[in-house]
């Protein structure tokens, strides 16, 4: 299955332009799924090999809010609280990120050709897809999978050592929270994924290009596609809508500079697409033929030369006033503009120490040294 992740600045058009990417290649034959969470997305006219699906927050709040009640039942009874019902319920903040990661597991154990997500816009979309990995880190720390191999020994430890040991079905949900995780995390980063950015050509559209690309990078993600929405016609008779031509051509100047992805021109219509016939007309790009590998994170050995070993971390787009670094214990914590990122160090650079770190043609280089007060630094 081929999954093309849509995102673009607020107002960029993202919406329309998956929705129509979509409707292409289900009209060249393709089984498509449209995971968007606009209802205003044109279904009519549309062939039978398109289906759309819209995530719905509340539903899976009350769903997900009702399960957990029903598993805590025993305690619930034991404190004396009142159950909640299904119509009082009302979704929370994070609500519609949580539906939304469902809707993309169950989309990679779907039978699709090709998947269009439309994602929130910059910069939600990145800390959607960064989500599972996050998810997945809090719950190896709060519950160790290491300490359910020492349930045998919970009413020894409970009674000599008063040590707590959480209930067997803690970690069964774990685990299948964990897979559910996973199963997102290998959608998003599988070599037949990319993101499409979909931008509108104006002042602000290289800032947000910028944006996409160090944010993606720092969660070792590729931006594959760029597309420019809303393309108005060069050439014009009329003077005011010359004028903005010529704007927009300045700006989609920008656009196609070094180290840009395939860029994709999207005419603007005159109107807003409203129909099936409307998207058409967009002519939006398919999958490319091969994505963009994602950009590979590697150690360096250079202490035949200066004794230190170089962690290279691609960040295209990055800033050095952006970046922020910070060693604890086995792992980094990156910071990128808005964007964080808690990595766990490689096995070579976990005996050494932070000895430095630059910023040069849009990669990070992270030196370490050994350190004195732990074994040789050695890969």
């Amino acid at each position: 299955m081929r999954t093309l992740l849509v995102t673009g600045p607020g107002g960029s058009g993202r919406t329309t332009v998956a929705a129509a990417t979509a409707l292409a290649a289900a009209r060249d034959g393709r089984k498509v799924l449209l995971l968007t969470g606009d209802a205003a997305v044109p279904a009519d006219g549309a062939p039978a090999t398109l289906t759309v699906h819209r995530p719905d927050p509340a539903a899976h709040f009350r769903q997900e809010l009702l399960a957990l009640q029903a598993h805590a039942a025993p305690a619930l009874e034991l404190l004396g609280a009142a159950p909640l019902d299904d119509d009082e319920l009302t979704p929370l903040p994070g609500s519609a990120a949580s539906a939304y990661l469902k809707a993309l597991r169950d989309a990679a154990r779907g039978d699709w050709d090709l998947l269009v997500a439309d994602l929130p816009p910059l910069p939600e979309a990145i800390a959607l897809l960064a989500l599972p990995e996050q998810l997945r880190r809090y719950l190896r720390r709060l519950l160790p999978p290491e300490r359910q191999a020492a349930r045998a020994l919970r009413p020894m430890l409970a009674q000599l050592a008063g040590v707590p040991m959480p209930p067997d079905g803690l970690y069964e949900a774990a685990a299948r929270k964990d897979a559910d995780l996973a199963a997102v995390q290998d959608l998003v980063h599988a070599p037949s994924a990319g993101v499409r950015l979909v931008v509108e050509p104006g002042p602000a559209a290289a800032d947000a290009l910028r944006t996409a690309r160090a944010g993606l990078a720092l969660h070792g993600l590729a931006l594959d596609t760029l597309v420019a929405n809303r393309v108005l016609p060069a050439a014009s008779q009329d003077p005011w809508l010359a004028a903005l031509a010529a704007q927009q051509q300045t700006h989609l100047k920008e656009l196609y500079g070094d180290g840009t992805p395939a860029v994709h021109e999207v005419p603007h219509l005159g109107r807003d697409p409203r129909t099936a016939g409307d998207l058409a007309l967009l002519r939006a790009p398919g999958p490319s033929a091969a994505p963009v590998p994602a950009p590979r994170w590697t150690v360096e050995d250079r202490r035949d030369t200066d004794g230190v070993l170089v962690w290279r971390i691609p960040l295209p787009g990055a800033a050095k006033p952006d970046l922020g670094l910070v060693r604890r214990g086995d792992e980094l914590v990156l910071t990128v503009g808005p964007f964080r990122r808690v990595v766990p160090l490689p096995a070579a650079l976990r005996r050494c120490t932070v000895a430095g770190a630059a910023l040069r043609d849009g990669e990070l280089r992270v030196r370490f040294a050994p350190d004195p007060g732990l074994w040789p630094c050695t890969p």
